[in-house]
């Protein structure tokens, strides 16, 4: 058999990398238009940056901004308790659970949250006083509306009444999402409806819950700015638009009221990744590796099948599908 010439030996191929040049100039483009903002935001005297560093760290600001971070936490745990009861009653085979439920949506959802909150601040002209008792019947005790119901707490009422009409309906797509089966396996093996909800549903919905959850809550943390309609004076909008007022330079006070948001918001959303993280464990977005994680993850694999002994010991090719 003749020996193959050197013309019948194929030639290495030489790969070049495809030029993206869209991609560059679409970065130049973006980093072109970000260094004209920054040199606007920078030599434009009429943000008075001197006055946002003298204001950013007030004893004023601090205190505005733990009364946002009150009322969003409130409001919050009050919206999501709510939410759950309401995602419920909407599941129940008692029909009148599930119209009050959806009344319940209807209504506060088919209302603005400014018109509510301004309805809370009125509360105490509706009903200048409360009692507790049998409908009709006599009444146990009575008390001023104004001394129990302050502007605080008709704000967090407010806020977390109305969230809990859409944190319903992304509970209830949660507890929507978990195979009915799998309810169905509970029920064969004696568990009743609490325990499958606690145990076998709510468990699993978290990984549906917990993202629009966490987009909820830092909608919460900006719509406390809306509570100067009951009104509420003390929360981080209300308080840098006074000192604005006073000053009569509106624009620095602003600045520094969007700040603090930019910061506090940035930490919820930290948060929210980490709680994603958690509850995802195992799903298929969750185990997008890097290159590394990637080769590392296969070693690992591939020494637990050695391990197993149920491949040919000589055999040194990778088993791993």
């Amino acid at each position: 058999m003749s020996s193959p010439t050197s013309s019948d030996i194929p030639e290495l191929i030489k790969a070049k990398p495809v030029k993206h040049w869209g991609r560059w100039v679409s970065a130049a483009v973006v980093a072109v238009l970000a260094a004209m903002m920054a040199n606007g935001l920078i030599t434009n005297q009429n943000f008075h940056w001197d006055i946002v560093l003298a204001t950013l760290f007030r004893p004023e600001i601090f205190k505005a901004i733990g009364w946002t971070l009150l009322l969003t936490v409130v409001s919050m745990v009050i919206g999501i308790a709510l939410a759950v009861t309401l995602a419920i009653m909407r599941r129940s085979e008692n029909p009148i659970l599930r119209w009050v439920s959806m009344a319940y949506i209807w209504f506060f959802r088919g209302t603005p949250i400014y018109t509510q909150l301004i309805f809370w601040g009125l509360i105490g002209v509706l009903y200048p006083r409360m009692s507790l008792g049998i409908p009709f019947g006599p009444e146990f005790f009575e008390f001023r509306t104004y001394d129990v119901i302050t502007a605080g707490v008709a704000a967090m009422l407010g806020l977390g009444l109305n969230e809990a009409a859409y944190l319903s309906e992304i509970v209830r797509s949660g507890l929507n999402s978990v195979d009915v089966g799998q309810e169905e396996a509970a029920r064969a093996v004696g568990m009743n409806e609490r325990k499958i909800l606690q145990r076998i549903v709510i468990p699993q919905a978290m990984r549906v819950i917990v993202p629009p959850t966490g987009n909820e809550t830092i909608s919460m943390l900006k719509t406390t700015s809306l509570v100067t309609a009951v009104p509420f004076t003390l929360e981080l909008t209300r308080v840098t638009n006074d000192m604005g007022t006073h000053s009569l330079l509106q624009i620095p006070y602003l600045v520094v009221a969007a700040i603090w948001y930019l910061v506090i918001t940035s930490i919820l959303m930290v948060g929210q990744a980490q709680l994603e993280r958690y509850y995802g464990k195992g799903t298929q977005s969750e185990r997008k590796l890097g290159r590394r994680a990637g080769v590392r993850q296969r070693s690992t694999r591939q020494e637990a099948i050695n391990a197993a002994q149920t491949t040919p010991p000589n055999n040194t090719s990778e088993w791993t599908p």
